[in-house]
């Protein structure tokens, strides 16, 4: 049963008004792109972490919900494919830039466990989700 005030239809909020205001969905996918580099900055800096005197990475770890959340902001403000691939893209190409050496030859990520578990828990888990929504319609029940 379905409440209804003066027999009014209820309203879904699951589109923005882009109409109204056109320039708003480029903006917050800059945002989400900024967003993306500045998470990778933070996930980078607090990849070495040791508790007590075992390594614990667990930036690591929340580099795939914090990714898997900025496709979801993604896909809110546009449903293409390439829009959710954005924030992805500019975390990728952050990663590459902190991997590579610098000018001085330092370098922020390290040849260990903790790079690859950094690389593949920052990528997976958004890119499965990427496809699953995507593919949405060829799971279902026909």
């Amino acid at each position: 049963m379905r409440a209804a005030v003066d027999g009014q239809v209820p309203v879904t909020y699951r589109e923005l008004p882009t109409a109204a205001l056109p320039w708003l969905a480029p903006l917050t996918l800059a945002v989400l792109v900024l967003d993306a580099v500045i998470t990778l900055a933070l996930e980078v800096l607090y990849l070495p972490f040791y508790f007590g005197s075992t390594a614990f990475p667990l930036s690591g770890v929340l580099a795939g919900a914090v990714n898997v959340a900025l496709v979801l902001g993604a896909r809110a403000v546009s449903p293409r494919t390439a829009a959710m691939f954005l924030p992805l893209a500019a975390w990728t190409f952050g990663f590459l830039l902190c991997a590579s050496t610098g000018p001085g030859g330092d370098i922020m990520l390290a040849s260990d466990w903790r790079t690859v578990l950094l690389l593949f828990c920052g990528l997976v888990p958004p890119l499965v989700f990427i496809y699953v929504r995507v593919n949405s319609g060829l799971f279902s029940k026909r």
